[in-house]
C-alpha cells in the first residue's frame, strides 16, 4: 500500500569546490611614460644657442664690451625661462644642490677678480657656486691653482618655486698653509629660471645673470 504522505527524499550535498586563487596581472606601464622612454625629451633650442653664444666670452669678460652679444644672450635666457614659466626649480634638493661651475655671468665683482688675478701673479681657475640645500649652505669660490682660493660662505633658504634667499657670513683668501679673513658682506636672493641635469641659469636681486654647469667634481673646501 502506498504511503499516505510522500516521504522526503534525503538531499545529498557535494563538497564545495575550492576556488583557484587568481593573481592579478601587473598593470601595464603608463603610455606616456613608455613613450618618454622611447623618445626622451629634447632640450629646448634656446639652450644650445645660449651655450654657443657664451662659449667665446671668457666667462663674461668679453661681453662687457659687446652690448649686442649681451642682448642676444639675455634673449636666449628669456626663451629658456619661458619653456616652463614659473616651474619649481628649488624644491628638489638633490637637483639644485651640487658644485656648479661658472660658464658666464654679468656679475661685476666676480669678473673683476677674474680679470685682475694676473696682477697678483696668478690666474683664476674654476669659479664655483656650491649649493647644499639640506645643509642650508652656499659657498662662492674663485680658485687660484694650484692651491689658492677666495671663498665666501653663506646661508640659504629656499622659497619655491624659484627663489633662493642668501646671506653671506664669512669670507677669506686662502693659500696652502695660510688664510686672510675678510668681513662678510651681502645678502639678497637669486631665482633659478632654468634648471636641467646639465646647466642652471639664474637671475639675482640686482638683475645680474649667471649660467653654470654641473662640475665633474665636488668642492668640499
Amino acid at each position: 500500500m502506498a504511503p499516505l504522505l510522500p516521504q522526503a527524499v534525503p538531499k545529498t550535498f557535494a563538497p564545495p569546490i575550492p576556488r583557484a586563487r587568481h593573481r592579478l596581472a601587473p598593470r601595464p606601464p603608463c603610455a606616456a611614460a613608455f613613450l618618454r622612454g622611447l623618445f626622451p625629451a629634447r632640450p629646448p633650442p634656446a639652450k644650445a644657442e645660449l651655450l654657443r653664444l657664451i662659449a667665446d666670452q671668457g666667462r663674461g669678460l668679453e661681453t662687457q664690451s659687446d652690448p649686442a652679444r649681451l642682448a642676444d644672450i639675455v634673449s636666449c635666457i628669456d626663451a629658456l625661462a619661458a619653456v616652463s614659466p614659473g616651474a619649481d626649480t628649488v624644491s628638489d634638493a638633490a637637483k639644485l644642490s651640487g658644485t656648479w661651475r661658472l660658464l658666464w655671468t654679468t656679475e661685476q665683482e666676480q669678473l673683476f677678480i677674474v680679470r685682475n688675478a694676473p696682477f697678483f701673479r696668478t690666474a683664476a681657475g674654476d669659479v664655483l657656486q656650491v649649493i647644499d640645500v639640506p645643509g642650508g649652505a652656499l659657498n662662492n669660490v674663485i680658485t687660484f691653482p694650484p692651491s689658492g682660493a677666495f671663498v665666501v660662505n653663506g646661508v640659504i633658504e629656499v622659497q619655491p618655486p624659484q627663489r633662493v634667499n642668501f646671506r653671506f657670513t664669512r669670507a677669506a683668501l686662502r693659500g696652502n698653509n695660510w688664510e686672510v679673513p675678510f668681513p662678510p658682506f651681502g645678502k639678497g636672493w637669486f631665482d633659478t629660471v632654468y634648471l636641467d641635469d646639465d646647466i642652471r641659469v639664474a637671475k639675482d636681486i640686482r638683475g645680474d645673470y649667471l649660467v653654470v654647469d654641473r662640475a665633474p667634481y665636488s668642492w668640499d673646501g
